[in-house]
């Protein structure tokens, strides 16, 4: 009889590290848009000296939330505070379980009083329709699971398509599709826009470096979207590179955002029901952790909101679950979110044992993005005992380094020096993404996020900028 949810998956496995440890799912894929339109390199220096186009319409969720009850019913499912939430607006929404450990995240849409919608990965949205099942609230959902990852010359649809651009030259782009000067808008506002003869959405948005403008529209609008925001920047002379799937998925790493940390839902009996309501097929079930840390307790992958930078949107003036477990943490000491830089020398010692016939390898560093699973965990050491995770890695053309993401214990202090072990034990797991190696230390320094410098003093006070 083939496994019908999560609860059954993890019964039958006993083991839910080794489970999520030996996936079969593969590399995490950015479906649709093309690896390379120029090249990754050329693609990366692009958001800082000029101007991209990210094409962001495939590899999220979109879950559409209306009804009379569908403010209160989000709300009590975020950190978030709504209070001063109002129509075209934007945030980041950041449910916990009932003990406090996040979920996952999206940016939410305020397009009505009783109409949001959500855009991101996976985990929010189904804990979301999990709650909507439960016939609490007065709420309808219409979701838009994200594009194959291999959609094997199947035709692909959206209900929207998303683009954004960005850089120091994006304002100039902005004002000839426009037709003139557009709106001020502020950061996570949104407001309206001409793209040629398109009236468009517009969000004050930025991800790599400079804020720039997110635009969206029904998917039939797409091409024509996109042709008239290149031939606009031919016209004016501006070089506009539009980004592929291998440079758009480092974008992150200059920007601080760590993009999938693990649910927090395998254990506690609150959550049983909604284990039993996943399927088994499902992103729970099926995703991968990879990385030299290797523990017994799932928990040990967990992270809490304060430990990713999200304790500024913690707000106490509403009801929401996990609101009484993160008012006792708060106040307590939390691991902190970092930047890694990795050492040069330890990074090429890596790459070269590739080419020593013979010898056994140290685990593959693909550039420009390694990740070889939905969710990362590198244990990183002092003086041989663990006091940091790094979750989210990659190379920077801009900064010419390896850079990663992840927390570190309160203790330590940027500038120090650590040890992060590269590589999975005995050998790798049994994942499909993983060759047979051999682990390596890199050394690693402890670096502000976000590590570029224009994200660092020209963003809007956020998470990203602000120290807790």
């Amino acid at each position: 009889m083939a496994k019908s949810s999560l609860s059954q998956v993890l019964k039958e496995s006993g083991d839910i590290v080794g489970l999520l440890r030996n996936s079969k799912i593969g590399m995490y894929v950015y479906p649709v848009v093309a690896a390379e339109f120029d090249n990754w390199r050329s693609e990366q220096t692009a958001w800082r000296d000029s101007a991209v186009l990210f094409d962001q319409s495939h590899h999220m969720d979109e879950l559409i939330v209306e009804g009379p009850d569908a403010a209160r019913f989000l709300e009590g499912l975020a950190i978030n505070s709504f209070a001063n939430f109002g129509t075209n607006r934007a945030k980041h929404y950041v449910p916990v379980t009932p003990v406090g450990h996040v979920i996952g995240d999206m940016i939410i849409f305020r397009e009505r009083e009783d109409k949001f919608v959500l855009v991101g990965r996976a985990p929010t949205a189904n804990w979301l329709e999990y709650n909507a099942s439960l016939g609490k609230h007065d709420v309808k959902l219409t979701r838009d699971p994200r594009s194959p990852s291999r959609p094997d010359g199947r035709k692909v649809e959206r209900i929207h398509y998303r683009f954004q651009i960005q850089g120091p030259d994006a304002p100039k782009i902005f004002e000839k599709i426009n037709g003139g000067p557009i709106p001020d808008i502020k950061f996570f506002h949104v407001d309206w826009i001409n793209v040629g003869g398109r009236k468009v959405r517009a969000l004050r948005h930025g991800m790599a470096g400079a804020p720039g403008l997110e635009v969206w529209g029904p998917y039939a609008e797409k091409d024509e979207v996109r042709d008239t925001i290149l031939q606009a920047a031919r016209d004016i002379g501006v070089d506009l590179r539009q980004v592929g799937s291998r440079a758009y998925s480092t974008n992150t790493l200059e920007s601080g955002w760590i993009p999938s940390p693990l649910p927090g839902i395998y254990t506690g009996e609150e959550l049983q029901g909604y284990r039993d309501w996943l399927p088994a097929d499902g992103y729970e079930a099926t995703g991968s952790i990879g990385g030299s840390l290797v523990s017994s307790n799932i928990e040990d992958y967990y992270v809490t909101p304060y430990e990713l930078g999200y304790g500024i949107y913690v707000k106490f003036d509403h009801d929401f679950v996990g609101r009484a477990a993160l008012e006792k943490m708060k106040e307590k000491p939390h691991r902190k979110k970092v930047t890694f830089e990795w050492n040069a020398e330890d990074v090429l010692k890596v790459i070269a044992s590739a080419f020593d016939p013979g010898a056994e390898n140290y685990k593959w560093i693909d550039f420009p993005q390694p990740n070889y699973a939905s969710s990362s965990a590198d244990r990183v050491m002092k003086n041989g005992k663990v006091v940091g995770m790094s979750m989210f890695n990659g190379y920077s053309f801009n900064e010419r380094c390896m850079l990663s993401l992840g927390v570190v214990d309160p203790d330590i202090k940027e500038g120090d020096v650590l040890t992060l072990v590269w590589g999975e034990p005995d050998g790798g797991s049994g994942k499909t993404s993983i060759e047979p190696h051999r682990q390596a230390e890199i050394r690693v320094r402890v670096s502000p996020t976000p590590y570029a410098r224009e994200a660092r003093e020209n963003y809007a006070d956020s998470w990203r900028t602000r120290k807790d």
